[in-house]
C-alpha cells in the first residue's frame, strides 16, 4: 500500500478530528501533527502489536493508525517493515521458536518442544517446522536488500510526524553474520536509536559483538524470569547492550518495583514497556494493577532522562470491543500521569 503526501495530509486531518472533543489531548496535535511528548517524556506505542497483530499490517497501515491516535514515536516491529519492503507474505511470521525459549527459558535450557502450562503460549511441532523452513529463504532475501525501501519508509513516517524510535526484531537470537548486520543497517536507516529483542542469555555475546561493530544499542526485553542480575551480567559484554524494561513483567517476575533498577541503569535503557499487571501476572487496565506506572513516568519526567515510554497494549479483549478506544484510554492515562 502506498502512502503519498496527499494521503498523509488526509491522515493528519482525520487524526485531528478524532481528538476534538474526545480524549482531551487535541492540543497535542498542533499544526495537524501528532505529538505524544508530554512534560518532556516521549510516549510511544509498540506497533502493530498494540493493534492486536504482528503480521497482518504493512508499515503504511501501522502509520495510519498511529497518526489517528496522536502518537509521535513508535517501537516498530520488523514484520510490517519487511512487508512494505516486499518480503513474500509466506515468509512473514510471528515470534521465532527462540523467542518462546527466551520467554520461558532465558538461560538457554529450553526443551525442543516447550511443554504447555497455565497461561503459557507455545508453538506446536508444525509451527516450529514452518518457521525453520522459512529461515533460509528469509535470510537470503534479507542479505540481498538495499536500503532504498527503508529510506522511503523513513521519509513517510517523518512526513507524518512519527519517529521510528526503536525497531523490534523477533527472532533476534537466531541472527548471525550478514543477516544480523542487516538488522543493524535497517534500524540505522530507519532512524532508530536502538533495536530490541527477547533476552536469551547464550545469544548475548554474539549480539554484543555486533553491537560493538555497529556502535548501536541492543535493548534486551524481559519476561518474568529475567532478573536485574541477568541484565547486569549482559551489560558487561558491551556498552551497547541495554535493557528494554517491561514494567509489568518486572513487577510480576521480581515482585518488586523496577524503579531502583531504572535509577541505577538509566543510561542503559533507551525505552521501557508500559503496561499494568498484578503481582499474579494478570494484565489489567492501566492504573488498576500493581505496576507503578505513574511513579515511573514521573521519574522519567523529573529526571529528564531520554527514555521513551512505549505503551505495549496486550489486554485480551472481547471480539466486539473497540481496541482503538481501549488503546486510547491507555494513552490518556499516561498523558494524565505526566501533566498532573
Amino acid at each position: 500500500m502506498e502512502c503519498s503526501r496527499r494521503d498523509t495530509v488526509k491522515l493528519l486531518v482525520a487524526s485531528t478530528a478524532a481528538f476534538v472533543g474526545g480524549t482531551g489531548m487535541a492540543a497535542s496535535l498542533k499544526h495537524n501533527r501528532p505529538n505524544s511528548k508530554w512534560a518532556g517524556v516521549q510516549v510511544g506505542l509498540n506497533v502493530p502489536y498494540s493493534f492486536g497483530t504482528r503480521t497482518a499490517m504493512s508499515a503504511e497501515e501501522v502509520l495510519r493508525r498511529t497518526v489517528e491516535l496522536g502518537i509521535s514515536a513508535v517501537e516498530l516491529r520488523l514484520q510490517p517493515i519487511e512487508i512494505s519492503m516486499g518480503l513474500p507474505r509466506e515468509l512473514v511470521l510471528g515470534p521465532a521458536p527462540s523467542d518462546y525459549s527466551a520467554v520461558y527459558y532465558p538461560l538457554g535450557d529450553a526443551p525442543a518442544v516447550i511443554p504447555p502450562a497455565p497461561g503459557r503460549t507455545v508453538l506446536t511441532p508444525a509451527d516450529i517446522a514452518t518457521y525453520q523452513a522459512g529461515a533460509a529463504p528469509r535470510r537470503e532475501w534479507r542479505v540481498r536488500q538495499s536500503m532504498h525501501a527503508a529510506q522511503a519508509l523513513r521519509r513517510k513516517y517523518a512526513a507524518a510526524g512519527v519517529k521510528i524510535d526503536i525497531v523490534k526484531i523477533d527472532g533476534i537470537s537466531d541472527l548471525e553474520g550478514d543477516e544480523l548486520d542487516y538488522a543493524f543497517r535497517l534500524a540505522k536507516t530507519l532512524g532508530a536509536r536502538a533495536i530490541s529483542g527477547e533476552m536469551l542469555v547464550p545469544a548475548v555475546p554474539r549480539l554484543a559483538a555486533a553491537a560493538n561493530r555497529h556502535r548501536f544499542m541492543v535493548a534486551l526485553h524481559n519476561h518474568l524470569p529475567i532478573t536485574p542480575a541477568l541484565w547486569e551480567d549482559a551489560f558487561q559484554y558491551s556498552p551497547y547492550i541495554g535493557a528494554n524494561v517491561d514494567l509489568g513483567h518486572f513487577v510480576a517476575g521480581n515482585r518488586t518495583s523496577p524503579i531502583a533498577f531504572i535509577e541505577k541503569h538509566h543510561r542503559r535503557i533507551p525505552h521501557i514497556h508500559v503496561k499494568d499487571k498484578t503481582l499474579d501476572n494478570i494484565n489489567v487496565e492501566f492504573g488498576t494493577g500493581d505496576t507503578p506506572i505513574k511513579d515511573v513516568l514521573r521519574l522519567l519526567r523529573d529526571k529528564n532522562w531520554p527514555i521513551t515510554a512505549v505503551i505495549e497494549y496486550e489486554l485480551k479483549l472481547p471480539v466486539t470491543a473497540d481496541r482503538t478506544a481501549e488503546v486510547r484510554k491507555a494513552i490518556e492515562f499516561c498523558h494524565n500521569c505526566l501533566i498532573s
